[in-house]
């Protein structure tokens, strides 16, 4: 951590440190001579919501729209694929849902290493005698067995049983994969048709759609076999209160907001929506990334919040279309941007093709950053001029934060460590640099100095969110109003859910070129239990028994056709870049896929999307191996 600002000036090599006001002079005079639509505001998970909000109004009332979080990179999908299905966006259940459901179905996600806390959720479901059904390409050994490196009587003993039932589907194989559970829940007459021909559209066009799909297709597409899905289907029909939950392996594809669809689209068919103990969970990690969107870190607002924020605080704001995180970074490559305010986060490391974003965010001429750590975005595509600005953590706040939890539940922080008394906290720095660039006529910055007065600003322009006015007195933590499905009533324009049909084309991302010896495969990728994100804080993965993160994890069949053994080295490329000399490692993987760590593994991720919901494809990449000389 820093204990002062740093800034280097453009084609230096190193950093040096400078003051507070020093640093925000420097970015207030620079924004005041940046054209407004060549700038953007970006922000992560880590951020409270009122420096979220804060920053995204100074962003709009500057002028600019190119205003986006770190949900582009993980979870959009899931809010646009929610959105278009039943109306909302985030969970339609609350925690304590999860302690009554019979079922919970895990799909696209590793717990274990990342929602250890919900692992013990599921081994209490499996305790109470419910189900926990586990869909992951990868046989995930803390899903089949969990025992919790801290706690030294789990490890002795080998830890609980976690899953009832494993699935491993091929990697971009779900929606062939869900489609067939579908088509098995019809066949078995154990549809909820009453629910869904008085509460949803299309479904008459949805039950047409599955009951003509081809289950060898449907083997093939989702490297499941009818066996498996029928068995899924038969313990799914026997569910009274189902709760689907998924992460990253979901959303992580060119078809991820499909992915979502057709989660929505199985838990509508046997209505388990709108009532206790079931539902859908995204499983969004980033501590505060559900509260930075609902604050209005997006390219466009909602048109309610849109509209309450122009009258409430007197303001107009810009109708121009604002980019996403990946395409403000494409905009920069092109020379189109001049002044990035980056709040939180790792950019660099979070971006896809590893080489594009160095070279994009050096082709910004002025960068500041908001960071509580260093991290490799301070080092990489920093070659013009660059400030860091240290900043306060949650705990260490002078003044009480609010944050949103992924169960829509707002939480109060009081803060109060002072581990490093000189730094100042974002909400600050954001509001320093708002007074000096926008003139009081226009809006008056200095009014959020107190946070309080930043929550009250909030609840009067974000739905749900009005108990925030009253929360420094009464202390009352929240969850939002509007945001949990009570009934078969939805928040879609005439209260009626939607089935999506959906593509069945896999669709990998990136290409490959024909090299002799080498061998194609499709790439997935994932963290280990020794980093948080993009962070790395331990080389070992304790799960996967791996002492180093140079590692190409293959099923050992594809090994041995290569004609390779464990621990050989090995040369993975695609045309976005290539990885050198990583160690192959014998894994319980579907056949045909291959797996190693993000965000090392950036170097192969091109820039290809999900067109719906902008988010890259990290986890179904085309790449070809071949043994390293």
């Amino acid at each position: 951590r820093l204990g002062n600002p740093l800034y280097k000036p453009s084609g230096a090599s190193h950093y040096q440190p400078i003051s507070y006001a020093n640093a925000i002079q420097r970015v207030a005079d620079h924004m005041k001579n940046t054209k407004t639509q060549r700038s953007f505001f970006y922000a992560s998970g880590r951020s409270s919501n009122e420096a979220a909000f804060l920053l995204q109004l100074f962003a709009r009332v500057y002028g600019s729209n190119h205003v986006n979080n770190c949900s582009f990179y993980c979870h959009q999908a899931s809010g646009v694929g929610l959105n278009a299905a039943i109306g909302t966006g985030t969970a339609t259940i609350q925690y304590a849902d999860l302690h009554q459901a019979d079922l919970i179905m895990v799909l696209g996600a590793n717990p274990a290493s990342n929602h250890p806390r919900f692992v013990k959720t599921l081994i209490e479901c499996r305790q109470r005698g419910g189900e926990v059904i586990v869909v992951n390409p990868v046989k995930e050994a803390g899903l089949v067995r969990f025992a919790s490196p801290s706690n030294f009587r789990s490890m002795i003993s080998g830890g609980t049983e976690v899953a009832s039932l494993y699935v491993q589907p091929a990697v971009g194989g779900d929606v062939a994969f869900l489609s067939g559970i579908a088509k098995s829940v019809l066949e078995r007459e154990a549809a909820d048709q009453s629910f869904c021909r008085q509460h949803c559209n299309h479904f008459s066009d949805y039950q047409q759609f599955i009951e003509q799909l081809d289950w060898s297709m449907l083997e093939q597409q989702s490297g499941v076999s009818q066996q498996e899905m029928e068995l899924v289907a038969e313990r799914y029909a026997a569910s009274e209160k189902t709760v689907f939950a998924w992460g990253m392996g979901l959303t992580h594809h060119r078809h991820g907001t499909e992915n979502i669809e057709s989660v929505s689209n199985l838990a509508l068919l046997r209505g388990m929506l709108g009532k206790p103990g079931s539902g859908l969970l995204p499983l969004r990690g980033h501590s505060n990334v559900q509260g930075v969107g609902s604050m209005g870190f997006t390219p466009a607002l909602k048109q309610q919040v849109f509209n309450a924020m122009e009258q409430q605080l007197a303001i107009k704001l810009p109708e121009t279309t604002g980019m996403d995180t990946l395409a403000c970074l494409q905009a920069a490559s092109r020379g189109e941007m001049d002044f990035a305010f980056l709040l939180g986060g790792n950019l660099y490391s979070a971006t896809p093709d590893s080489q594009f974003a160095a070279r994009a965010l050096s082709a910004v001429p002025f960068k500041v950053m908001l960071s509580t750590t260093l991290n490799q975005s301070h080092l990489f595509g920093v070659e013009q001029e660059t400030i860091v600005l240290p900043v306060r953590a949650r705990d260490e706040e002078q003044q009480p934060t609010t944050q949103e939890s992924m169960f829509n539940f707002v939480r109060l922080s009081d803060g109060g460590f002072d581990r490093i008394p000189q730094l100042l906290p974002e909400a600050d720095i954001i509001g320093q640099v708002a007074e000096q660039v926008v003139d009081k006529s226009v809006l008056d910055f200095s009014q959020f100095r107190k946070h309080r007065n930043i929550r009250e600003a909030i609840a009067k322009v974000v739905p749900g969110f009005e108990a925030l006015a009253e929360i420094d007195d009464s202390k009352q933590e929240f969850h939002i109003a509007g945001r949990q499905l009570q009934g078969a009533r939805f928040p879609t324009q005439d209260g009626r859910a939607n089935f999506r049909l959906p593509d069945l084309l896999q669709k990998t991302s990136g290409t490959v070129p024909h090299a002799a010896g080498a061998t194609t495969f499709t790439l997935t990728t994932v963290r280990s239990e020794g980093q948080f994100n993009t962070i790395i804080f331990n080389e070992k993965d304790v799960y996967r028994q791996q002492t180093h993160r140079q590692v190409l994890f293959m099923h050992p069949a594809d090994i041995i056709k290569m004609g390779l053994q464990e621990g050989d080295a090995v040369d993975v490329s695609n045309e976005t870049g290539t990885m050198c000399g990583l160690k192959v490692s014998a894994f319980d993987i579907h056949e045909g896929d291959v797996m190693t760590y993000f965000p090392e593994a950036n170097i192969l991720i091109p820039q290809e999307i999900d067109s719906r919901s902008c988010t890259p494809a990290f986890k179904s990449v085309a790449v070809q191996i071949k043994k390293s000389p």
